[in-house]
């Protein structure tokens, strides 16, 4: 069974993340990541960029994942 840990390890090994966590049960995910790498794109974009940081895994080991993507001045506006 896949961990938040696990997921969580797996986007920040192909994504440069100034921030991540990620919650789930195993089976459902929901991450909240900011990344430089989300300047300038859409939601989208975005997600596409976490997807891709995923690869295969999203396709067999996660099953659903929710997230919320910020920049990093988005986070810090937020805080």
């Amino acid at each position: 069974m896949v961990r938040p840990e696990d997921v969580q390890k797996y986007i920040s090994e192909n994504l440069s993340c100034d921030f991540i966590e990620v919650r789930g049960d195993g089976h459902h995910f929901e991450a909240v990541i900011v990344s430089a790498v989300f300047v300038g794109k859409s939601m989208v974009q975005q997600h596409q960029a976490v997807y891709r940081a995923l690869g295969d895994r999203m396709r067999e080991e996660i099953h659903a994942l929710s997230m919320k993507t910020y920049t990093p001045e988005q986070w810090a506006a937020r805080q």
